[in-house]
């Protein structure tokens, strides 16, 4: 897959996650990464389970990216939150 297609498809994982987890987005910014990332995270997660990750830019990969992400964004929402509650 194409550093381009990394990126729409980072895009959209992290925006749809974002909505799914906290009903809002992060900033385009980090919605690319955290998507890139959860794209990584859920494929990762569907190879080890015996289901193919990541395959190109198609509805498939986007599903797998898209609960990676959710996945990443419920990870990160715990670590911020934590380090937030400690520093007030």
């Amino acid at each position: 897959m194409s550093f381009l297609a990394w990126i729409i498809l980072g895009l959209i994982a992290g925006f749809v996650g974002s909505k799914i987890v906290n009903k809002r987005g992060e900033g385009l910014f980090l919605d690319i990464v955290l998507g890139i990332v959860g794209a990584v995270v859920g494929g990762y997660l569907f190879h080890a389970f015996g289901a193919s990750g990541v395959n190109g830019l198609n509805v498939y990969s986007l599903v797998v990216a898209v609960v990676g992400a959710v996945l990443v964004l419920v990870v990160y929402h715990a670590i911020f939150r934590r380090r937030h509650s400690t520093v007030s």
